[in-house]
């Protein structure tokens, strides 16, 4: 019940935002995605990605950190912002989360990436990385100068 009240009122709060696409990269042999991303700029407030994430394998994800990087329209890095996942993805399981970006200010032009670029499985102590800076910056489309 306590899920349902608070999913009402983060659409409640919502309503009326402005929503576009968010670009994912994943890493390589990659243990969880992000299937998909939308950003979501309310009225007020600073914008927030919702994200689907997925286990990609059949051990629990104990934890998960994601990325988000800004870049400007003609696709110079902006910001970057990092923030713990939802804790423990089931065996091919996906939840759904959102990332609030009120790291720096995000213009309407402004390109979104976002990745998971560490996990790691229930009862291990190994902690799979990424860094998706890279693959971030490859994924922005570039604006004519």
């Amino acid at each position: 019940m306590l899920t349902l009240t608070s999913v009402t009122i983060s659409l409640a709060l919502l309503a009326g935002a402005g929503e576009r696409p968010a670009l994912v990269v994943a890493g390589a042999q990659a243990p969880a995605r992000i299937n998909r991303a939308t950003v979501l700029t309310p009225a007020d407030g600073p914008p927030i990605v919702l994200y689907a994430a997925a286990n990609l394998t059949a051990q629990t994800v104990d934890e998960f950190t994601v990325i988000a990087f800004v870049f400007r329209a003609n696709g110079t890095l902006k910001a970057r912002q990092m923030a713990p996942g939802r804790r423990t993805l089931e065996p091919r399981e996906t939840k759904y989360s959102v990332l609030v970006l009120d790291g720096s200010d995000v213009e309407s032009t402004d390109v979104i990436v976002i990745g998971i670029n560490q996990a790691q499985h229930v009862g291990s102590d190994v902690w799979w990385r990424a860094d998706l800076q890279l693959a971030a910056e490859a994924a922005v489309p570039l604006t004519k100068k």
